[in-house]
């Protein structure tokens, strides 16, 4: 197994729906593509959209998709990712 696929191992994947996971697995797939300058603006898509189809991500499992995405980022795009997210989530709840 590559070393790329074992977030997948990870066992608190095994706590999310099966439709959560889905999306997320379909997600790495897309990354596989991606350059890193990419990722990021990727993720934030990827929270949009799952909020159109219905699909919510609780603290955990989106403190789970950060680690999991970040882990071969430097410590500025991790930062980066974490402000998008930060605003991401008073977005959503703005609009909630």
């Amino acid at each position: 197994m590559s070393s790329q696929n074992n977030w997948k191992q990870d066992p608190r994947l095994g706590q999310m729906n099966k439709e959560k996971l889905d999306y997320v697995l379909k997600f790495a797939e897309q990354m596989k593509s991606m350059s890193k300058d990419q990722i990021v603006p990727a993720f934030t898509a990827m929270q949009m959209d799952s909020r159109k189809k219905g699909i919510q991500f609780n603290n955990q499992e989106s403190d789970l998709l950060m680690s999991i995405l970040s882990t071969n980022m430097s410590p500025e795009e991790k930062k980066r990712m974490e402000s998008i997210r930060a605003l991401a989530q008073k977005m959503a709840a703005r609009n909630s």
